[in-house]
């Protein structure tokens, strides 16, 4: 007898879920069916601010294909769900039945209540799917001066790729500094800085109050401090809201997001389930991609009847976040120093004339926190000294000076067990057992070990294991068998 699991959303969590069902089901013991509003076959969102800078390609962003056993069914919304009968009511009048019910709708973009939004002119977007992105590039190829609200890390992702494609940007920060919820005030003023120097206009304290049109199109943007300024392109980044409107109809408890346990069932009924942006888990980060896949992953494991793996405990002021903007190099990992405890130690290097700031968290022998602007070389160091826990040099400001100390980032000296992809846990002895089966590019490398489909942050180290592999182990080419004629 098979168990019905049906997943609500074909984005990026609810797709990992299909496939990590399939993989620890080969018997076909389930009968998984995936349902998305979206008419597009599943893509990387995390990568959607990479095609705006013209860094991606749109087929990079395509995921892998499903196992033909899982039934999709796209351009297709879920109306209602029915505990009782453990049906889910389709738009297109079907109706599925369910043993297991998955609910990974995401989250959709926030927009704040400005006037003149009400009926919203042209050239007004936010960037949550394809075609935000296609109609942001579209109008990038004639606008003049792009307003990005939103000082995170997608809306500067998405200014820094606007500049790059000739765009002027201005980008307003409500708050007092860029990036409050991940970077302290002292590396968000040197990022400000390097933004402005590349040719962004950064303004914080300040947002829109009200966007003003002339025949339906954008025109201009009267601010919060009265000063008026023109554009014909504004781009909101203003975060997100999970999509919780069909639990709350069926009755299950929602607040933020959709309220599950640990086990992530929901209190209310032990066979539906969330996970993604729309979930809200004890103890976990939402919005990071890493997330959702954890949680895909350890809701398979509990769907075949494996033991449930324990989610794992995330300390308050923690995250990993690598900024993708064109001309800045950030990473902020783990604990960040003003979330330091009192016995930790805290060594800053903040050199704002040089663009550049780092600082670490020492916890015992141990490093549980980095921030890293401008020295990408650090940056490799220090995410290899928190992925192995290794103990520290006798000196922990060793670290901030590699070149000092002999060491390097080479992929020869980088041990096996380095992770390379954090999205996916892939470590550098995975990237070489893909390579030694014959996996001799970065999309085929993708494939096999799904390094660099996650925030593509991993990208240029995978690419830099691939070019030292070719060097040092080159595979050697198929013979093709000669006949004569």
């Amino acid at each position: 007898m098979t168990t019905r699991v049906v997943v609500v959303g074909a984005g990026m969590v609810g797709h990992r879920l299909a496939e990590e069902l399939c993989r620890r089901d080969p018997e076909g013991r389930l009968d998984v069916r995936v349902v998305g509003a979206e008419a597009y076959e599943p893509y990387n969102r995390v990568l959607l601010s990479e095609v705006v800078a013209g860094r991606a390609a749109w087929r990079s962003l395509t995921l892998p294909e499903l196992p033909a056993r899982v039934e999709v069914r796209r351009s297709v919304a879920a109306c209602s769900v029915d505990r009782e009968a453990r049906t889910v009511l389709l738009d297109d009048g079907t109706a599925w039945g369910w043993d297991h019910l998955v609910l990974a709708t995401g989250a959709a973009a926030f927009v704040p209540p400005v006037a003149g939004l009400e009926e919203r002119p042209r050239h007004v977007h936010v960037l949550r799917d394809l075609d935000d992105v296609r109609a942001v590039v579209s109008r990038s190829a004639n606008a003049r001066h792009a307003v990005v609200l939103g000082g995170g890390v997608l809306g500067l992702e998405v200014a820094a790729g606007l500049h790059h494609r000739g765009v002027g940007v201005t980008v307003l920060q409500v708050d007092p500094s860029l990036m409050t919820g991940q970077l302290d005030p002292a590396p968000a003023a040197v990022l400000a800085r390097r933004l402005e120097e590349s040719g962004v206009r950064v303004r914080t304290g300040t947002s829109v109050a009200e966007v003003l049109q002339a025949y339906g199109e954008l025109v201009a943007v009267r601010l919060t401090d009265g000063t008026v300024m023109s554009t014909d392109l504004l781009v909101m980044s203003c975060g997100v809201r999970a999509r919780t409107g069909l639990a709350a109809d069926a009755g299950l408890p929602v607040d933020r997001g959709i309220v599950v346990g640990r086990d992530l069932a929901s209190p209310a009924d032990p066979r539906v389930h969330a996970i993604g942006d729309c979930a809200q888990e004890p103890g976990s980060v939402p919005g990071l991609v890493a997330t959702g896949w954890d949680q895909a992953a350890r809701l398979a494991a509990r769907l075949v009847g494996a033991p449930l793996e324990e989610a794992p405990a995330v300390d308050d002021g923690s995250g990993d976040i690598r900024l993708k903007a064109v001309g800045v190099d950030l990473v902020a990992l783990g604990v960040r120093a003003s979330a330091a405890l009192p016995e930790d130690r805290v060594i800053t290097v903040d050199d704002p004339s040089g663009g550049r700031h780092l600082s670490l968290v020492v916890r015992g022998e141990h490093l549980v926190g980095a921030t890293v602007l401008g020295a990408p070389a650090v940056a490799a160091e220090v995410s290899v000294a928190l992925d192995r826990r290794t103990p520290l040099p006798r000196d922990p400001l060793a670290l901030l000076t590699p070149e000092r100390t002999g060491e390097s980032t080479s992929p020869m000296r980088m041990p096996g067990a380095t992770t390379v992809c954090r999205c996916n846990s892939v470590t550098k002895a995975q990237v070489v057992e893909a390579w030694e089966a014959g996996a001799d590019s970065v999309e085929k490398v993708a494939a096999r070990t799904r390094a660099t489909t996650g925030c593509g942050g991993c990208r240029e180290v995978v690419c830099g294991l691939v070019d030292w592999l070719a060097s040092v182990d080159p595979l050697e080419p198929v013979p093709v068998p000669v006949t004569s004629a």
